[in-house]
């Protein structure tokens, strides 16, 4: 199976270690294992659940307790919907495995996470873009998606809310899109590991695993729950998908470490705690950033209204990568150019990292604009 070079992935592990100011990273500020089990109220008796542990496989799709917490963020979803995964990135690609065979028509939601259009290309599948445009907010034009689908989509993909954009499908264009696949006879596979972060709000927008029969919802630890060095996420899905997965993981995962599950589910326990947090920050830096744009000539974008990044539009005669690469060996912050995304002429920011992080990576970019002023 031969595949694409996964850009986003490529560009962090070449620089992200060279980097001063990281602003290409796009997880709320990590917590720390302390700042963890104070907002989850354990303290130190978190020991006294950890030290009993032995170290062995544990439950193969994830305990119960964290299977229980995991749907608990779902309005019509059980435990038996559940099943537990080495992150969304290996989330998404069991979904992929499972459902997409060559010759399939995916329909898939773009500028996205590169996973959502590679993998299903490597498979020997016709993936059908439907790119998103400034003009209308970054949200998919849906007549395109009916028309791509065309009684022949396999499967629709979507982040949401979105990467890198940050834009937001709320509830009736999420059911709209359902209509369209439900005619089609489509699954839906809705990346929503940004959700909990809205700009407004209680910051959870509508679940596709919930709105459609045929949903998927993929989600991690990693973005809003500031936990990546989990390395956990999950599928929630139809029970019958759920099945048909977890045939393809036996394959590649057998079980997530027994450490993580627990700390994940004393994580989602406390998501009322944990989310507030992050949304105060993300709420936050966005003013921030929004500010920064302002006052900056050379830069644009559409304000997101969810998640952690912004795809910015600048203004000057070179190519993303020289843009990235020019800005880091002078300033030492790091973007992420549009070039990886399939988006030359813009970059993304992530915005939801500590707040002075972000004021000087800021102020470090202004001077480097200023520098290139003709």
């Amino acid at each position: 199976m031969k595949i694409r070079e996964f850009g986003v992935e490529i560009w962090m592990n070449r620089y992200e270690t060279q980097c001063e100011l990281n602003l290409a990273e796009t997880c709320v500020e990590s917590l720390t294992v302390s700042q963890l089990l104070d907002l989850a109220g354990k303290g130190n008796s978190a020991l006294d659940e950890l030290l009993p542990l032995k170290l062995t496989y544990g439950a193969i799709e994830g305990s119960d307790r964290l299977r229980t917490a995991i749907a608990g963020l779902y309005e019509t979803l059980a435990p038996p919907n559940i099943v537990v995964t080495h992150g969304a990135i290996g989330a998404n690609a069991l979904v992929y495995q499972t459902l997409v065979e060559p010759g399939d028509v995916v329909v898939s939601v773009l500028p996205t996470y590169q996973q959502h259009y590679s993998i299903p290309e490597s498979l020997g599948a016709e993936v059908r873009p439907v790119w998103l445009r400034a003009e209308d907010g970054f949200l998919p034009d849906l007549a395109e998606i009916e028309r791509l689908s065309g009684g022949k989509a396999k499967l629709i993909a979507l982040t949401n809310p979105n990467n890198p954009t940050g834009a937001l499908i709320e509830r009736p264009m999420l059911e709209k899109i359902a209509e369209i696949a439900r005619a089609n006879g489509a699954w839906v596979l809705c990346d929503e590991v940004y959700r909990g972060v809205d700009q407004q709000g209680d910051g959870f927008t509508a679940s596709m695993a919930d709105l459609y029969e045929k949903g998927i919802s993929t989600g991690s630890m990693s973005k809003a729950y500031a936990l990546a060095g989990l390395r956990l996420g999950w599928i929630a899905a139809p029970e019958e998908l759920i099945h048909a997965v977890s045939i393809h993981r036996d394959y590649s995962t057998i079980s997530v470490g027994m450490v993580d599950d627990y700390l994940a589910a004393i994580a989602l326990e406390a998501r009322d705690r944990i989310l507030a947090r992050s949304r105060e920050i993300t709420r936050g830096n966005l003013a921030i950033l929004d500010d920064w744009i302002e006052g900056e000539e050379r830069i644009s974008y559409v304000k997101p209204r969810s998640g952690t990044t912004a795809l910015l539009k600048y203004d000057l005669p070179i190519t993303s990568e020289k843009f990235c690469i020019d800005l880091l060996e002078s300033t030492g912050v790091m973007l992420l150019p549009g070039s990886a995304l399939d988006m030359e002429g813009h970059l993304r920011i992530g915005y939801a990292n500590n707040p002075d992080v972000l004021r000087e990576g800021l102020s470090r970019m202004s001077g480097f604009l200023k520098e290139r002023r003709i």
